[in-house]
């Protein structure tokens, strides 16, 4: 099968998107598929408002029409809600063919915390994207829920895996810092919530490993933390390993995928009782979640990751990229 996805998100952007639709398309063509990732380095790009490390494809309309007809595609499907994805909507909607979607950010509440726009406002500009959409594929049943309450149709399940061979507790340790050893992975912006971690007043080490807009601002107000900046593969692996507990300040995640890095690591997790932790922490068993941070912090420490890795080894990729292939809607041409 011929699949296409058109996607907003790509390198150098870090993040748990990237990661899912890199490894979905690697394992789709191990199973024997044709894949065509439509991605912003094929286009001239300019900086992302308020976060100029995210490059967005300028004017990409005919290039991605071009691109989907030369590739002639069984499926599309939309992982995006950015430039490309409205190309890629608006070709499908003009040819009348079906698409697939997936919602994995929570757009409006990102909006909401730079720009004085009301969540109804940016929820039904997003209800209307993906209310074409043949499949809408969100990563919890939680999250299936709550988009339902915005109105949204068609939703159906398609859950992320974890990389357990990179990520493991026998990854080679490379901090060997005052314990325990506090650790933050992900995007430094403001949408993460990581001054909420910094300060905490709590004994040991606190770690920032990732990028973004707020790097630099942080990094100057919390000296006392170690902000070490974007780490992958081995290198990235070793600082999970190195972690005692993997602390997760974020309220706004559709699920949290570093959430499971972290687990198969074998680092139990600290965070907020909010959808993304709550569909994947196993409370006092893979992590610790409460309105009070430190004291998730200290009750996650107090289990210890026993159970994590062998609660990660049950999100496996090969099964993800099954259930994203039963999903799709097929184009039947003629």
């Amino acid at each position: 099968m011929r699949i296409a996805i058109p996607t907003d998100a790509w390198h150098p952007q870090v993040s748990g998107v990237v990661t899912k639709f890199e490894r979905i398309a690697w394992e789709l063509e191990r199973m024997g598929h044709r894949v065509v990732l439509i991605t912003p380095d094929r286009f001239k790009t300019f900086p992302c408002p308020t976060y100029p490390q995210i490059r967005l494809a300028l004017n990409p309309r005919g290039k991605v029409a071009e691109i989907l007809d030369g590739f002639t595609p069984d499926c599309i499907h939309i992982a995006t809600e950015g430039p490309i994805g409205f190309a890629a909507r608006a070709y499908c909607v003009k040819a009348g063919y079906p698409f697939t979607s997936s919602y994995t950010t929570r757009f409006p509440e990102y909006i909401r915390l730079r720009f004085p726009i009301p969540l109804r406002i940016s929820y039904s500009v997003f209800r209307w994207f993906h209310g074409a959409s043949s499949g809408v594929m969100v990563s919890t049943p939680a999250l299936m829920q709550e988009l339902g309450r915005w109105g949204f149709k068609n939703l159906v399940r398609w859950t992320p895996g974890v990389d357990t061979e990179l990520y493991s507790p026998a990854a080679k340790k490379l901090l060997t810092d005052r314990r325990p050893i506090m650790m933050y992975v992900g995007r430094v912006a403001v949408e993460k919530s990581i001054e909420d971690f910094l300060n905490l007043d709590i004994e040991g080490s606190k770690y920032v490993v990732g990028d973004g807009p707020d790097f630099a601002r942080l990094k100057a107000r919390y000296p006392e933390a170690k902000f070490v900046g974007y780490k992958s593969g081995e290198e990235l692996a070793g600082h999970y390993a190195s972690a005692d507990v993997f602390v997760f300040p974020s309220r706004t995640d559709t699920f949290g995928l570093v959430l499971l890095e972290a687990m198969a690591s074998g680092v139990p997790a600290a965070a907020y009782p909010v959808r993304g932790p709550l569909d994947i922490i196993r409370q006092g068993e893979t992590g610790f979640m409460d309105e009070d941070l430190g004291r998730a912090i200290r009750e996650a420490l107090a289990i210890g990751g026993g159970k994590c890795r062998e609660y990660a080894l049950s999100y496996g990729w090969a099964g993800s990229a099954g259930q994203f292939l039963d999903n799709l809607a097929p184009i039947r041409r003629g």
